[in-house]
């Protein structure tokens, strides 16, 4: 990770390395956070952050079901977003609101705890890779299921839901693969550990329901949209394991992953090995648009206003 300067917190713009938390919060011992993932990109006419609005609300939906009381409204977070971007000077960067449990009492009732919200910028390149973009990447599926229904609120994008991500990211490091795909405790695909996943089968886009324990990707309903404008079909339904080693194409997509295609799956090559003709074609609109070659006539796009620095 490569530091900024200033990482918003409760209002306050605070220096990176100061940027602390008592070790008593509630967070650090029952992983009560939920968060967000964002990317600001560099065009022509300015720095844009792809779909700000939604990932504001997003996070509130996430405090919502776990009963987090938000001090802050969608349009506040909207503004400390910009703020710390453009307090950084940053072009193009990754951006990463937390909301948590602070310092309060300790036990599993966090009702006397503080909620806490901050907001981090830093330089992130490509998430699976500099060339997965193009060549795709090797994944296999996990030993490990997703979460089962009302178990843990899968639509809520929480800190505890990624200990599950975790095992399944680190034990496909641990056989040599980028990445993993769990199934949902059905057997149906689910989704990687922290992106979504379509398949091109003859022509359609299929992707798992929400019912096979997804998060509800910005991303991924991007993708849906420009697929649908583009005259794609797509399908939303439960897809067995198999489905995914006889698919055309297959491919990621994430805020940090963007849009990345699958290669192999469980050393079995996946269409022609690398990114696909309508992978392409997606990525390209979707680039087109981020980048600003395109028009945003989806209005996905938010740009950041010129900062002067008022800190002592």
């Amino acid at each position: 990770m490569i530091p900024t300067e200033y990482i918003w917190m409760n209002g306050e713009m605070v220096k990176w390395d100061d940027a602390k938390i008592h070790v008593c919060s509630h967070v650090i011992h029952y992983g009560s956070s939920v968060f967000e993932g964002m990317r600001v990109y560099k065009t022509d006419k300015g720095s844009v952050c792809f779909r700000l609005k939604d990932h504001s609300s997003r996070l509130l939906d996430s405090a919502k079901i776990y009963r987090m009381p938000m001090k802050w409204s969608a349009e506040e977070i909207d503004q400390a977003t910009l703020d710390i971007i453009g307090i950084n000077n940053m072009e193009e960067c990754y951006v990463r609101p937390v909301a948590y449990r602070g310092y309060g009492t300790l036990g599993v009732d966090p009702s006397n705890c503080p909620v806490d919200l901050t907001i981090a910028v830093w330089p992130w390149g490509k998430y699976l890779g500099d060339d997965a973009l193009e060549n795709g990447v090797s994944v296999c599926v996990s030993s490990w299921n997703r979460i089962a229904p009302n178990t843990m609120p899968a639509m809520a994008k929480a800190g505890a839901n990624y200990m599950n991500s975790q095992l399944i990211k680190l034990e496909a490091l641990s056989h040599g693969y980028v990445e993993g795909i769990a199934l949902d405790i059905h057997g149906n695909v689910s989704e990687g550990s922290g992106e979504n996943i379509f398949l091109v089968r003859n022509g359609a886009l299929i992707t798992p329901t929400f019912s096979a324990s997804i998060l509800p990707g910005i991303t991924r309903r991007s993708v849906i949209k420009i697929a649908t404008d583009l005259g794609l079909k797509v399908i939303e339904q439960n897809i067995p394991r198999e489905a995914l080693y006889l698919a055309d194409e297959v491919f990621f997509t994430g805020s940090a992953a963007e849009i990345t295609p699958i290669s192999q799956i469980d050393k079995i090559q996946i269409g022609i090995g690398k990114c696909g003709p309508i992978t392409k074609q997606i990525q390209k609109a979707l680039f087109d648009i981020l980048e600003g070659r395109a028009e945003d006539k989806y209005n996905w796009l938010t740009y950041v206003p010129e900062y002067k620095k008022v800190l002592a």
